[in-house]
């Protein structure tokens, strides 16, 4: 979704609620290495608003937040290493 990234993987969390988005969200950057970024959809809602956190909170960089057409959001995050 971003120009200014190159996304390593990307993971469709529409219609996941919340843990469970977050349990998702961490088997996916467990499967990357260092450095590499994720983009991960998530709803408007409280996926939004829980799931950065929660990966900043893990350590990761949240390096945007851009909502959709949809009304969903591309969260593109970086794993730390």
């Amino acid at each position: 979704m971003s120009d200014q990234y190159e996304t390593a993987a990307s993971k469709n969390l529409r219609g996941v609620n919340c843990p469970m988005n977050m349990v998702y969200t961490k088997v996916a950057i467990s499967e990357l290495n260092p450095g590499d970024v994720l983009e991960i959809i998530l709803d408007d809602g409280p996926p939004i608003n829980n799931v950065p956190g929660s990966v900043k909170k893990e350590g990761h960089e949240v390096l945007s937040q851009t909502r959709l057409e949809d009304g969903a959001w591309s969260v593109l995050v970086r794993k730390a290493g």
